[in-house]
């Protein structure tokens, strides 16, 4: 997976510089994240973040050219933006037909939204007795289809573009996490 990165403020916000604070689909959503950081709780927080990714996958002007360039290895994963506190990251993830992510379950709470194409999903639970996750289900996951969860074995997945699509599907992340920890710190990789 090629990994790109680009941080969206070097300094904490209230002392960057208008034209970063607003404006553009990304400073938007950015906006909404830090905002749902101040909630009063989880369900709340949690609430904010998919209502975010909502608004942000149904702008068009969210993705560059270049942010919707896939690999031909494996998914693509292009940072748009990396929190200055170092509370979140946001990253679009672009997939080929047949790519798919390992089966996994999350060290942080993440929240992503399918902007184009359709992703399937197949969820697992975890068996301790076995110290394996079970497949349970799958179903298809379209454009402008939006999940939440929080960290732990609770929402073990795997996320990816059916290998008889015909075309690339994109999706957007939010990872709490660092930027530069979007590729070591999130997903937490499982036997199924």
């Amino acid at each position: 997976m090629k990994f790109e990165a680009f941080s969206r403020l070097s300094r904490p916000r209230d002392q960057a510089p208008a034209s970063l604070r607003g404006g553009s689909a990304l400073n938007r959503l950015c906006d909404e994240i830090d905002a749902a950081f101040h909630s009063a709780d989880a369900l709340s927080f949690g609430s904010r973040v998919r209502a975010a990714l909502r608004r942000a996958s149904s702008d068009t002007s969210l993705l560059r050219l270049d942010q919707r360039e896939s690999g031909a290895r494996g998914y693509r994963r292009h940072l748009l933006a990396a929190d200055p506190l170092d509370r979140y990251a946001i990253a679009a993830l672009v997939w080929e037909p047949g790519q798919a992510s390992p089966v996994h379950g999350h060290r942080t709470w993440c929240g992503y939204a399918v902007i184009d194409g359709t992703l399937e999903e197949t969820l697992y639970r975890w068996d301790a007795p076995s110290a394996s996750a079970i497949e349970t289900r799958h179903h298809a996951r379209e454009a402008g289809d939006v999940s939440f969860v929080q960290a732990g074995r609770g929402a073990i997945h795997r996320l990816g573009n059916p290998a008889d699509a015909t075309a690339r599907a994109i999706s957007l992340h939010i990872y709490g996490v660092a930027g530069d920890e979007i590729a070591t710190h999130v997903n937490d990789l499982l036997a199924a």
